[in-house]
């Protein structure tokens, strides 16, 4: 390996271009000075010193997003000492240089001491950036240029490190940059990481792309444009802008595709805001736009604070964007969330709080993937408005539930529906560019389908229901846990009523938890080792008492008045039901997962008695919500209305539907209805028994 030099002095030239020596930059030449003292004898794969790293991505932060604070830009230069210098700690990084460049290097710090899988350290890992993104959204922007760098010098990587390195990108990076408004970082990460990830494909692919740069046709259309800019006396700039490899990727499918639709786009500077719409006018006279194409950002900005005026023409059948902006908006178009960030104050605005929100959720949501909710971020927005003329902008294919927790928490938690113009639709109805949305509520919480939260595509509507989700699986699981103990106790011979005694808070304290609710939720989850539990109450509540022996094979015992999927999950490889016997729940934190108890798979399964409870229902007051079907597999029309026509009259037949020829073999019949609770559903599957007729049911729960 042939190592290099790193030219000290022409950095700081380049630095102190950016930033000056001013009292307030101290921090960051501080920093400098410390960075290469701990990176002194650090060489990285391709023979640079590393200390050239952290200097670049500090570099990247000035240079490429115009940050000049001296924090920001301190924290880039020791975003790697903690994590990879043993004598740095985060103690150290605040006491030289304070609480937020420590705040920053820490959220930037990967988790160290973990034991475990590849697959949930890398989880620990972007969670703990997203939560330190939270706090900071510099944690952030620092990995995003240090990701950046990376992938400008990933060459000397191994092959399977680079594909790493880039599916990473494409998954998480890119995408954040996209969401956070740093368009060109955005453009430059995807097209690195697809070169990387498809070498071959990629490689024929910007062959074409830079053929396209110089297209006669398209340069004869800028040429046009600019010839009437210059007629009409408006001061501008028409140029090409070809889109990279990042223009070509399919995210959905994560493949790169060989057509887009608008492989260039016409970019146009001009001097003001007022001659961006003259030549809105000069286009439209020379090239007539596709109808309700036009999209006004000057005076309805993105969240990101990207403003422009764009039109779209068909010019000799080929779809072409044009881009009208001034040089001041072009500029703070690829800076995003960081458009004010110069060495003066922040932007708290409601796109920071948003971006905040979103970070926080990614970090803290266990139940949410991060992944799609990064991938749904980072996809295009719909604009859409509030009665009162609000824009409320959402990802694409976003639904009323969506812009409900957008606008209100509580609006989202209580949304039943929306009125669209004059069309009631429901929370789940998606919504289309442009909807006026009027959200249509009660005043109570509603109880969502579980299916809801996947069709959602904003990270707080997302988060909101996955804790909606958790209160009504741990309001059971107290219950469950309660009834468990009081049994397991019993089974000993020891009275419930032991744990109330004062000798109980030791043992919670000894489980670290902080009350018997806890305990109970604990223990219905299946977290706390049951026998282990029951021995310190024997020996710590109930000592020098005779109790019984240690029970076995009998399993404990539960009865519900619930089938929420989201408490209880019914098994594939056993489809149990609330009406047979000898159903198996397992004990886990996302609900009673239920087996027949001579399911092949549970006996497969390793599990002490005590991990699991059998379960049965109060089929009175147990509510069945959801229609019902009842498909009977053959029947003529006068057999199956005989059948209906005697039928329990709890049943409430709403359809009846023939699913094949009358006229040949008996057809088979599909029979929708509602019915109260399970007591009656079981009447009305007694009801077909007795029948002989052959019939399929699965209850929807």
């Amino acid at each position: 390996m042939q190592y290099r030099k790193f030219d000290l002095e022409e950095y700081q030239g380049v630095m102190s271009g950016f930033i000056g020596h001013g009292p307030e930059t101290k921090v960051f030449w501080d920093s400098l000075d410390f960075a290469l003292d701990a990176h002194d004898d650090q060489w990285r794969r391709s023979g640079d010193p590393y200390i050239m790293h952290p200097c670049n991505v500090a570099r990247i932060l000035a240079e490429e997003l115009d940050i000049r604070n001296a924090e920001i830009l301190a924290a880039a230069l020791l975003h790697d000492t903690v994590e990879d210098v043993e004598d740095v700690t985060a103690e150290v990084i605040r006491k030289k240089f304070g609480h937020h460049v420590e705040a920053i290097v820490e959220g930037c710090t990967k988790v160290t001491h973990y034991s475990g899988d590849k697959q949930t350290f890398k989880k620990l890992v972007h969670r703990k950036i997203f939560s330190g993104a939270a706090a900071r959204p510099e944690v952030m922007v620092v990995k995003l240029a240090d990701r950046l760098h990376n992938l400008r010098t990933l060459s000397s990587m191994p092959r399977h490190k680079r594909q790493k390195i880039a599916d990473e990108t494409l998954d998480i990076y890119a995408p954040l940059a996209t969401i956070l408004g740093l368009f060109a970082i955005k453009r430059e990460l995807y097209n690195l990481a697809l070169a990387y990830k498809f070498p071959r494909q990629g490689n024929k692919l910007q062959l074409r792309i830079d053929r396209l740069r110089h297209d006669p046709e398209i340069m004869e259309i800028i040429k046009r444009v600019q010839e009437d800019l210059d007629s009409d006396g408006v001061v501008g700039k028409a140029r090409l802008r070809t889109k990279g490899l990042w223009g070509y990727y399919d995210v959905k499918n994560r493949i790169l595709i060989q057509e887009i639709e608008s492989p260039q786009e016409i970019l146009i500077t001009v001097g003001t805001r007022q001659d961006c719409y003259r030549v809105l006018g000069i286009l439209n006279r020379l090239f007539p736009p596709i109808p309700r194409t036009i999209r006004d950002f000057i005076a309805n900005p993105k969240p990101t604070g990207y403003q422009g005026l764009h039109a779209r023409a068909n010019i000799n059948g080929r779809k072409y964007l044009f881009k009208l902006r001034t040089e001041e908006m072009g500029r703070r178009a690829q800076r995003g969330l960081v458009r004010d960030w110069t060495s003066g104050e922040k932007s708290d605005g409601r796109f920071v709080q948003q971006i905040q929100e979103m970070f926080d959720i990614l970090g803290s949501e266990d139940s949410v993937s991060y992944r799609d909710m990064i991938a749904a971020g980072g996809r295009k927005e719909l604009y859409t408005y509030t009665p009162q003329g609000d824009l409320i902008c959402l990802p694409v294919n976003s639904l009323v539930l969506d812009f409900a927790f957008r606008v209100h928490t509580d609006i989202g938690h209580g949304c039943v529906g929306a009125m669209i113009g004059k069309q009631r639709v429901g929370p789940d109805h998606v919504l289309q560019d442009g909807d006026v949305v009027k959200v249509v509520r009660q005043d109570t919480p509603v109880h969502f389908d579980q299916d809801i939260q996947g069709l959602c595509q904003t990270p707080r509507a997302r988060s909101e229901l996955a804790k909606t989700f958790r209160r009504r699986r741990q309001e059971v699981s107290r219950e469950v846990g309660s009834s468990v103990l009081r049994q397991e106790m019993l089974r000993y011979g020891m009275p419930f009523d032991v744990i109330k005694k004062e000798g109980m808070h030791d043992i919670l304290t000894y489980f670290q938890i902080d009350s018997l609710e806890e305990l109970f939720l604990q223990i219905g989850e299946g977290r706390i080792r049951l026998r282990e539990l029951i021995y310190e109450i024997r020996t710590g509540l109930y000592a020098g008492r005779e109790t019984l022996e240690l029970p076995t094979g009998i399993f404990n015992r539960v009865e519900l008045a619930t089938i929420d999927p989201v408490v209880v999950k019914s098994s594939a490889c056993c489809k149990p039901t609330p009406f047979d016997k000898g159903v198996i729940g397992l004990l886990s934190e996302r609900g009673l997962s239920l087996h027949k108890k001579d399911c092949a798979r549970l006996q497969k399964i390793k599990f002490q008695r005590e991990d699991a409870v059998e379960v049965r229902w109060k089929l009175r007051g147990t509510w069945a919500a959801k229609v019902q079907k009842i498909v009977v597999l053959a029947a003529t029309r006068h057999r199956l209305f005989m059948l209906l026509s005697v039928a329990p009259e709890q049943m409430k037949i709403l359809e009846i539907v023939s699913l094949g020829k009358i006229t040949t073999t008996p057809p088979a019949w599909e029979i929708t209805f509602t019915v109260v609770d399970l007591y009656d559903l079981k009447k009305i599957l007694k009801h077909f028994d007795r029948s002989s007729l052959p019939y399929e049911f699965d209850l929807e729960q």
